[in-house]
């Protein structure tokens, strides 16, 4: 079965990327090596991140690609692979992952929406900025460290206490 995915060059798209152990703290362990990667992958293959945020066992991301791109799933496995390449293999791996020679570390599969306009667009950004709270990590938006939601405070588009306790729509966007 070919699994079809949303492509319009240069668009905008909201990412779910889970691990697969959704009991890990992965990600905020070896963020560090996150972040590496992906600017790694940003400067082989250019994308502008919109908005992110990195929660323990799974990230939300926006991105804009270039005018004429559409291969997003390209720039997920290059992340993916050298996420898991830059840290320790001590996760539990299946026999159908060893005969593929993969690892344990991600779901083999995200969520990916197209973002169709401006509305959209703020949905799902007050839905990245707000999912550590909606995941109970913190109360307040502000007290996550690893979101842009810093960066749209800096840039003064958002309040330093938006979000500060009160819940802001979003759907489930593919979370379990």
């Amino acid at each position: 079965m070919r699994y079809r995915r949303a492509t319009a060059a240069g668009g905008s798209y909201f990412f779910t990327v889970n691990l697969a152990d959704r009991s890990a703290d992965t990600l905020v362990q070896h963020i560090v090596e996150l972040r590496a990667v992906m600017q790694q992958v940003k400067q082989s293959h250019p994308f502008s991140i919109l908005a992110m945020v990195v929660l323990p066992e799974h990230l939300h991301a926006i991105w804009r690609l270039p005018l004429g791109d559409t291969d997003y799933p390209m720039r997920w496995s290059l992340i993916k692979s050298g996420f898991s390449r830059r840290i320790a293999k001590c996760e539990p791996i299946r026999a159908s992952r060893l005969a593929k020679r993969e690892r344990g570390i991600w779901q083999r599969r995200y969520w990916e929406h197209q973002i169709r306009d401006e509305a959209d667009l703020s949905r799902h950004v007050d839905y990245i900025h707000y999912n550590p709270v909606k995941h109970g990590w913190v109360t307040r938006v502000a007290d996550w460290p690893h979101s842009t939601f810093h960066e749209y405070v800096r840039r003064e588009l958002l309040p330093p206490d938006w979000g500060g306790g009160n819940e802001v729509e979003g759907g489930d966007h593919g979370e379990r």
